[in-house]
């Protein structure tokens, strides 16, 4: 039994340590715009990165309804988007979930979700999970800071939001605060991954 609990865990620790390179393998990565996607935070009016004319980037927040990390994060995720916004960084959520696995992640409950949060950002539908895919998403919350090149949008920063999952009050490092404060004066953000710590996402069948 002994033997079997040391290969499970080494099993763990190989397919973490296979999901973080994954994960880290997409910085510095050109991505095209987002497909058009439901809005659940717009009475279901299609968005994409192509609709804020004048970003500089974005922040690309992986989420869902029933994660309770992706619950603690949604105050912080307001606060982001309120402070960079108006400086050329929004945030935009996306729901990855198969709703099969948690009716919560459902449309009619990420509208719901969004209206009583007040979230003041784009709450989208990843319909087949494709785009969670493309970014190598693993986690909820998972985020992707983005840099506008042209037409395309260049992967600056992997991983979590802070260095404090559950309590916001013993936060020692705003990774992605500090990310965008660094590219606002032109500079590479000071650390560029971090490991996300969330839910694992449920993809939707191909």
């Amino acid at each position: 039994m002994k033997k079997i609990t040391t290969l499970f865990s080494l099993a763990l620790v190989a397919l973490l340590a296979l999901n973080a390179q994954a994960q880290e393998s997409m910085l510095g990565k050109e991505m095209k715009d987002l497909p058009k996607m439901k809005d659940a935070n717009n009475k279901g009016k299609k968005a994409s990165f192509a609709d804020f004319k004048d970003a500089k980037g974005f922040v690309l927040v992986f989420t869902c309804n029933h994660c309770p990390f992706s619950v603690a994060y949604e105050d912080r995720l307001i606060a982001l988007d309120k402070k960079f916004k108006s400086k050329g960084y929004p945030v935009i959520a996306v729901n990855p979930n198969d709703p099969a696995q948690y009716p919560s992640d459902g449309y009619k409950a990420m509208v719901s979700r969004a209206k009583n949060k007040g979230f003041t950002f784009p709450y989208l539908l990843d319909p087949t999970s494709n785009v969670a895919r493309a970014y190598k998403a693993s986690r909820t919350p998972h985020v992707y800071i983005l840099q506008k090149q042209g037409q395309k949008y260049k992967i600056v920063y992997v991983g979590a939001i802070d260095d404090s999952a559950r309590d916001e009050s013993k936060i020692s490092e705003k990774y992605v605060e500090t990310a965008i404060a660094n590219l606002l004066k032109g500079k590479k953000p000071s650390k560029n991954y971090t490991r996300a710590i969330g839910c694992s996402i449920k993809m939707r069948n191909q």
